[in-house]
């Protein structure tokens, strides 16, 4: 049992020993911040206590939060050196993020975030300067009745037009000039109507209606 101990003790040291080693090699990485300045409408900061929290977040995520102050400014502690997207997350105005890049030798640059063209670089000046963009809207104002709204509807003027075209186009044709009535006689199509009583004779019996063609014949031909 003895030397089942001493190797437990023995398998410990050693596993603490690695530890302090690896902590050791570990280089220590320097952390900087980053500061700037969170700018609202007029009409907003006269108005204390009516504006909701803003936080300031870094890629998006929760790992780097700040919180603007009162006078709008804000430090987010504890960034190592890399490429950074600043978002100023706020209930009632939206603003436009950017992109800080840190390098390993505490040089902080800003410019403007574009997704579609990243080399396109548009400098920033920093400490940031942010200011709102545009106010956010969660509700659609109640759209009001119009006399255009009803004239522009499709089943409106489905029923309008062609009664206009009624209305107005025999006004525009002289009917009394016998050349429009040629013109018109030709471009409508004759349509042959036939008679209700030789449909229900032809549907009951079918013979009717040949002798009434066979009649026809004889007049044409006398």
């Amino acid at each position: 049992m003895s030397i089942f101990v001493l190797l437990s003790l023995l398998l410990s040291a050693v596993q603490e020993l690695a530890a302090t080693l690896e902590a050791a090699v570990e280089p220590v990485t320097t952390t900087y911040k980053i500061e700037g300045q969170v700018v609202f409408p007029e009409s907003v900061t006269a108005q204390k206590g009516r504006l909701g929290p803003s936080r300031v977040l870094v890629n998006y995520d929760f790992k780097h939060v700040a919180f603007v102050r009162e006078d709008g400014s804000f430090v987010v502690s504890g960034v190592p050196p890399g490429s950074y997207i600043i978002e100023i997350s706020n209930i009632d105005y939206a603003f436009e993020p950017v992109r800080v890049d840190i390098t390993s030798k505490g040089k902080i640059r800003a410019r403007r975030l574009n997704l579609l063209q990243p080399s396109l670089v548009s400098s920033l000046p920093y400490p940031l300067h942010l200011n709102a963009v545009h106010q956010i809207i969660y509700f659609r104002p109640r759209e009001e009745w119009h006399l255009t709204d009803m004239l522009t509807n499709p089943m409106v003027l489905m029923m309008v037009v062609p009664l206009v075209l009624l209305v107005i186009l025999p006004k525009l044709i002289n009917a009394n000039d016998p050349e429009v009535k040629k013109e018109m006689a030709k471009t409508m199509p004759q349509v042959d109507v036939p008679d209700v009583s030789e449909m229900l004779a032809s549907w009951l019996g079918g013979y009717p209606k040949k002798t009434r063609k066979a009649a026809t014949g004889n007049k044409k031909r006398q």
